[in-house]
Parts: structure tokens; sequence; C-alpha cells
């Protein structure tokens, strides 16, 4: 992470993407390079290429690949474990192969020194409260903290990182297909330390052209339909309007049914 992060911007601006929100990104106290497809090995190895296009660098490539399969077991393990305990087994296979995978590496900056004692929570963001918009989230944040969730009862707790402990979130997507059943939580980083702090996260991302739809089995009087049925690129093209970047819940802006609560 660190021989990544301390190459010239100009070299990291090289990680692109045609899919929003897919490359290198670089805002506030935040940037991050991203690895599209990081389960294929030659996908990795574009990666790298983008980076160090003369020779490429394979100690990278093999590492970031290795745990990018093992996070790829633990997510189709929950999902499985998801659908299953909602009694959707034959949904399974069908949900399991409806993804890509995206991963991201991600670099958080101390604030400024004159920042630390003004009481502006402003200059503190690392990552500004959101949700995240695919369907599983795999967060490791290494050994500094600064992620909060907000619970239900809308307080935010600190989430205390451990070298061992991964955190699996539920995204909007799968909040959808799922009619509601479980939801995204709320999310922010904030640094308050004079430590950088390094975290990875792989996104289950719904393939272009599949349907994010609710099974007919989530769907009866006592849970009438929440969302419509869409495509991810789609809710991604509206995110980048400025409706979607004003709504304080995008995704029920763009997907809910009318008196569909946040």
């Amino acid at each position: 992470m660190e021989q990544l992060f301390e190459l010239p911007i100009q070299t990291k601006q090289r990680n692109v993407s045609s899919k929003p929100y897919h490359g290198y990104l670089c805002h506030n106290l935040y940037q991050s390079l991203g690895i599209d497809d990081a389960t294929v090995l030659e996908k990795v190895n574009d990666f790298t290429q983008q980076l160090w296009p003369i020779q490429g660098n394979k100690t990278t490539s093999e590492t970031i690949h290795r745990f990018s399969e093992q996070l790829w077991e633990l997510d189709m393990m929950v999902r499985r474990m998801i659908m299953e305990s909602f009694g959707l087994e034959k949904y399974i296979d069908e949900h399991l192969n409806s993804t890509n995978y995206l991963l991201r590496l991600m670099k958080y900056t101390s604030p400024p020194d004159d920042d630390d004692d003004d009481g502006l929570e402003e200059t503190k963001f690392g990552l500004r409260v959101h949700t995240d918009k695919n369907i599983l989230t795999i967060l490791h944040q290494f050994q500094v903290d600064g992620l909060e969730v907000k619970t239900k009862d809308e307080k935010w707790i600190k989430v205390k990182p451990s070298q061992d402990s991964f955190l699996v979130m539920v995204g909007d997507s799968l909040g959808a297909f799922l009619n509601g059943r479980l939801s995204s939580p709320y999310h922010r980083v904030m640094m308050m330390g004079k430590k950088t702090r390094y975290s990875t996260a792989l996104f289950s991302v719904p393939k272009t052209g599949v349907i994010v739809d609710s099974p007919e089995e989530l769907i009866d009087e006592e849970h009438p339909r929440i969302f419509k049925p869409y495509q991810y690129d789609d809710f991604l093209q509206f995110f980048q309007t400025e409706a979607g970047r004003r709504a304080q819940s995008p995704f029920h802006a763009f997907a809910a049914l009318s008196n569909t609560p946040l």
C-alpha cells in the first residue's frame, strides 16, 4: 500500500476506467486506486501495467490477486448464507453469478495541524457520510481507526480496527434485492489523529445489464414492494447528476417507490 501511494500523482492518475468511480480518486484527505475484476490475474496485471508501463510489477500483482481471491470467497460465503436465511436457495447460483468485483485500495492522511482544535468537523472528513451502492462490501482497515457507522437510532459508533478482522456491509443493491429486509448502513471516515490510515475494500457489483429486482417470495401484503427494478449502471448515472448528489439518500431518490421511508 505504501509503495503504491508513494508513486507520483501523475503515475497514479494513469489508473483510469470507463466506469464511474473505478479508477484513481483524490479529494480532501482521501485518495484511492481501483482495480476492476481484481479476482482475475490478467486484470490485476493490467492495473500494475498502468502504473509501471515498462516492466509491470509481478510481486504487487500476485499479492493483490491472492488477497482479492480470498475476499471473493468470503463474499460468496456471506451472500450464500444471506440467501439461505431468507429461503431463496433457488436464486443462489443466479445471484452469485450476477456480479463483478472491484477492489479499492485507500489512503487517508491526517488533517492539517491548524485544524486539530478548531472544532470544524468538516476538515476531518476522510470520507463523507454515505451508503455503499453495490451488493456487498468487505472492508479491512488495518491498524488505524476512523470508520464510523450510524445505527438505526441515529447514533454514530466507532469501528475499532483489528489486524485480523474484516467488516461486511450490505450495499444499496442487496437491500433492494431483499426488498428492504436488510438495509445498507450510513457510514463515514473521520481522521482525528496523526497517523496515515490505509484500508482495502472489495465491492461485489451487479454486472452490466443485470436487473436488480426483488424475488416474488419477498413481496406480500405485509412487505409490499419498496423499490422499482433497475440496472446498476443507470443508478450510477443518476448519482452523478445534481439531483443525485443533493439527495439525502441518492438510492431512495432513484429507486424507491412512493411513501418509502429513508
